[in-house]
Order: C-alpha cells, then sequence, then structure tokens
C-alpha cells in the first residue's frame, strides 16, 4: 500500500472514492491477519477449556491474566497507541525519517523506564489488585485466591514486552504496513500454548511446575514471541532501537501530555470489565455456586474479539494514520469523509455479525469448547453471555474507530469525559442488575454492551459537532438499509437453524452442520439484500477487492 496516496487531499468524488477503497484494502489486509489471530485465540480458549474446564483453576488463571492484559488494553495498545501514531504519523508527513526515528527510541526507552516500573509496582502489588477484583474469593476460597495472586504475579512482565510490541505496530502501521503487525498476536497466541503446555505438562513434572503455572510462563513467552515477530520488519523500515532519553523533547512531551486523558479515554472498556468481574466474583450460580461466572464471561468476552477484531480493529487500524495525516495536512474535508465512510463500514460488518452471534452462540460454542472439563452447562451459560454482549459489538466497534480519531485532532479531553461518564453509568446498571434482577452474569455483558452503545452514540454526536458534520444523511442512510438487511437475514438464519435442529439434534456433528450451513446462507441473504439496497459501504468495499483482482489477472 502507498501511504502516501492516502494523505493526498481528494477534491472529487473519484478520489473519496479511491481514498476509502485503499483504506478498505488496507483494512481487508488487516482483518486477514486478525482473523488468524482471533482464530489461534480461540484455538488457545479452547486447549485452556478442555485442560481447566470453567471452574477453580480457571478461574484463577483468568483473573491472573487479566489485570496486567487489561492494562495493557489501558496503557499499551490503548493510550499509548492513540497518542504515538497521530504524533508519529505527523513527524513522519511533515519532518525527516531521521527525526521520526528519534522519536520512536525516545519513546520506547520511555516505555522500558515507565512500564518496567509499573510491571515491579503490580508484581508487588498482587494481592492487593485479586483483592480488589475478586474479594469474594478471599474468604469464600482461599486456595483459589492465593492461586490467582501467584498467576498474576508470573505474568505481569508480559505488559512490558506487549508494551514494545504495540509501539513497535504503530510504527509500522503509520509506514503502511498493516499485515505483520496485525499477525503479531497470532504468534503470541500459537507461543503462549506451545510454551505453556510444554512447560506444564512436558517439562513441569522435572521442573516442579503445574500444568496452571506452565500455562501462565508460556503467557510471558507468548509476548516476546510476538515483539520479535514485528522487528525483521522495523530493520527493513530502516528502523532499531537505540537508547534515547530526552524528557524535554517537543514530540515525546506531546505524547505523555496526550496520554494521561488517552489512559482515561480508553479506560471505560477495561475500567467496566474489573467492575463486572467484581461483581461475577460474588455471584452465586445455583449449580456451581462461585466458580463459574467469571470463567463464562471470559470465554463469552474472547469470543466476541473474533468479530471485533476482523471488523472494529482492523479498520480502526486502517482509518486512524490516514485521518491523522488528513488532520496534520489541515484537510478536515477528507477527515470527515474519511471518518464517515469508515463508520459505516464497520456496521455494515458489525451488524449483521452481532444478530448472527444471538442466533449462532450456542453451536459455535457448543462446537469450540465442549469436552472434556468444559460441560454442557457451561456452552449454554457461556452462549448467554455471548448473546448479551453481542449486543454491543456494534458500540465496541464504533468506539474503536471514533475515539481514535479526536487523538487525530490533537482533542483527548471528550474521550475522556466520556469514558468517565460510561464507567460511573456501567456501575450503576450492573450494580442493579446484579442486585435488583435474576439476570446474573448475563446482566453484566448487557451492562457492558449498553455502555458501549451510550460512548460510540455519545462520541458520534460531539465528533460531529467538532469537526461540522460526518455526512450523516449518507451515513443514516446506509444504517438504515444494513438494519432492514440483518433483520431479514436474521429471521430466515432462525428458520434454518431450528429446522436442522429439529432434524439433527444438538449433537457435535448437527452444530457444525447448522453452522456450515447457516452461515453461507446469512452471508448470502445479507448480501444480496445489501447489494439490491445499493449499501455505498458495500459496492465500494467490493471494488476495492475487486480491481486489484483485476489487474492480478491483466498483468
Amino acid at each position: 500500500m502507498d501511504v502516501r496516496a492516502v494523505s493526498e487531499p481528494a477534491p472529487g468524488a473519484h478520489d473519496e472514492t479511491a481514498g476509502h477503497e485503499q483504506i478498505v484494502r488496507a483494512a481487508g489486509v488487516v482483518s486477514a491477519a486478525v482473523l488468524l489471530s482471533r482464530l489461534s485465540g480461540l484455538l488457545r480458549e479452547t486447549v485452556m477449556a478442555h485442560l481447566f474446564g470453567a471452574g477453580r483453576l480457571y478461574d484463577a488463571f483468568s483473573l491472573g491474566f487479566r489485570i496486567p492484559n487489561l492494562t495493557r488494553d489501558l496503557f499499551a495498545e490503548g493510550a499509548l497507541s492513540s497518542a504515538f501514531v497521530p504524533t508519529f504519523t505527523e513527524y513522519l508527513s511533515t519532518k525527516s525519517k531521521r527525526e521520526a526515528a528519534e522519536l520512536s527510541n525516545l519513546v520506547g526507552t520511555a516505555v522500558i523506564l515507565i512500564v518496567g516500573a509499573l510491571c515491579v509496582l503490580g508484581a508487588v502489588f498482587s494481592p492487593f489488585l485479586v483483592s480488589l477484583l475478586a474479594p469474594g474469593w478471599e474468604t469464600a476460597d482461599p486456595e483459589k485466591f492465593e492461586l490467582a495472586i501467584a498467576l498474576t504475579r508470573i505474568m505481569f512482565p508480559f505488559l512490558l514486552v506487549v508494551a514494545l510490541a504495540a509501539q513497535a505496530m504503530g510504527v509500522l502501521n503509520a509506514c503502511g504496513q498493516f499485515a505483520v503487525p496485525a499477525l503479531a498476536s497470532t504468534f503470541f497466541n500459537i507461543g503462549s500454548v506451545a510454551f505453556g503446555v510444554g512447560l506444564g505438562f512436558w517439562l513441569g513434572p522435572h521442573l516442579g511446575i503445574d500444568a496452571i503455572t506452565g500455562m501462565a510462563f508460556g503467557v510471558v513467552l507468548g509476548g516476546v514471541l510476538q515483539l520479535l515477530w514485528q522487528l525483521p520488519a522495523l530493520f527493513r523500515l530502516g528502523f532499531r532501537f537505540r537508547p534515547r532519553l530526552n524528557w524535554s523533547h517537543p514530540g515525546l512531551v506531546r505524547i505523555i501530555r496526550m496520554m494521561g486523558p488517552a489512559i482515561i479515554g480508553s479506560a471505560a472498556v477495561q475500567v467496566n470489565v474489573v467492575v463486572n468481574t467484581n461483581f461475577a466474583s460474588t455471584i452465586v450460580d445455583p449449580l456451581r455456586g462461585l466458580d463459574g461466572p467469571v470463567s463464562w464471561l471470559q470465554y463469552a468476552f474472547r469470543f466476541m474479539q473474533l468479530p471485533l477484531g476482523l471488523f472494529g480493529v482492523a479498520i480502526a487500524a486502517a482509518t486512524l494514520p490516514s485521518i491523522s495525516r488528513s488532520a496534520a495536512n489541515g484537510n478536515i474535508d477528507e477527515f470527515r469523509r474519511t471518518l464517515s465512510r469508515s463508520l459505516g463500514t464497520v456496521l455494515l460488518l458489525t451488524v449483521p455479525s452481532s444478530i448472527g452471534l444471538v442466533i449462532l452462540g450456542n453451536a459455535m460454542i457448543g462446537l469450540i469448547y465442549q469436552g472434556r472439563k468444559f460441560e454442557a452447562y457451561d456452552t449454554h451459560q457461556t452462549a448467554v453471555a455471548l448473546s448479551y454482549y453481542a449486543i454491543g459489538l456494534a458500540g465496541y466497534a464504533a468506539v474503536k474507530v471514533l475515539a481514535p480519531a479526536f487523538y487525530a485532532l490533537g482533542s483527548a479531553r471528550i474521550p475522556a469525559l466520556v469514558s468517565i461518564a460510561s464507567i460511573l453509568i456501567n456501575f450503576v446498571v450492573a450494580w442493579t442488575f446484579t442486585h435488583k434482577t435474576q439476570l446474573g452474569h448475563a446482566g453484566l455483558a448487557l451492562a457492558t454492551s449498553g455502555v458501549s452503545l451510550f460512548a460510540s452514540v455519545a462520541l458520534f454526536l460531539l465528533i460531529r459537532k467538532r469537526i461540522g458534520g460526518v455526512h450523516g444523511r449518507a451515513l443514516l442512510a446506509s444504517t438504515l438499509k444494513i438494519g432492514v438487511a440483518a433483520l431479514v437475514m436474521g429471521a430466515i438464519v432462525v428458520l434454518c437453524r431450528d429446522g436442522l435442529q429439529g432434524w439433527l439434534g444438538v449433537t457435535r456433528f448437527a452444530r457444525l452442520v447448522e453452522l456450515a450451513v447457516c452461515i453461507p446462507l446469512g452471508v448470502a441473504v445479507f448480501g444480496g439484500l445489501c447489494r439490491a439496497f445499493r449499501v455505498a459501504e458495500l459496492e465500494m468495499a467490493s471494488r476495492a477487492v475487486i480491481a486489484p483482482l483485476a489487474r492480478w489477472r491483466a498483468g
């Protein structure tokens, strides 16, 4: 992909279409890589489900991994990326490559010092963090509480290596390289399973390491592999890390100043997960007691990462460098068009995915997770959580595009305020669902979805005011067409699913047939209706795919 082509002004409709098609192609590259990443992530979760089920061991591992992973989402892949990419892109566009490389080295050094210190503090205060997330365990199940502390301490260094990997990803994306960084998490998933199984099951008896502890060490080693995978691509672009320390450098000062509000702006989902984990740890399931709700939410949320990564993260990764260049060059017209088309594409992909997860979630989870220690009851409870999480899928994905758009404009205060409001709303709604209803863990998933939809609508309205419009009429027209097409698709898929279940039952083979028939049918129905309705985003996406294929065949 030629990064210069994306940054040129778009004076006419042809240029607008071409610019969006380049973003769609870049997002397609990221989506293909993210698909491998998410599939390997599901493989990792499947291994964990079969080895440890949804009981005490996985609850402790899930919590131990969640603490550094939440910090990673909040700091490394959230605030750091949102503050670093626009600034680094501006340096590439308006200054020399040498100055951009100097900024990258300064940021890398600062990450090592600051995040390294956070890892040390995290390991020291792990008992407090585990108690904060799961207060019900300390008295009800002290053994699980102590195991979670031990696993948290082992996995905290994962934060440092993944922060460096996130910075490498930002450099590569700003330079128009999307496939390599998008594939990085695939290497994490594969590495964490391979190292974890090797340490926990093969070498563990000789090293005095039990199975779940081996998987914890595997997480850290998988993070190292994720970083190492990106280094050759950086070297080919001429970026080599050299320690630099200059806290007064204007680019570094700007990034640090943006990171404060950016951390708050990225905090909503992460803090809400912490709050909801806290509530989930106190839920007493009729059959499992305290063992189950935390794991069911974790499995369901991890499952939803597949469409979120494929569509929301991929489009956001392809859009951010483009709108950052538009903002740096003062081209707000191009910024507005790119943002509008990106949001339309997000809705095109996530709305039908959300309906599909609600309808087919039980079959998906049962086919992938169920077996050995992951029982039919776990499948049902996880599918219930997934259906409620899926309601907010479009909101999750839209926030991935909208929040960084404010950072590209140098405005980090607005996402921070929306994030604070989201956290407060989530706490009230989650407490209400947990204490005043019988929804249990499903209520927590519903609270998360509701808050994500609120945040996406709030950010959309505020950025529309900030830049003087976002081609709202065209976006509304596309949204209505997409909604109608998705509802019709959902009705047809329900009929197909029910017919197959009545014929084949609910065996593993029946679930495989159900997914093999219903998913292609849903895609065909939705795609056909969107084409009949002339949804602009689908037509542009089609041209973005067809044009390179035509050139390839002609060449």
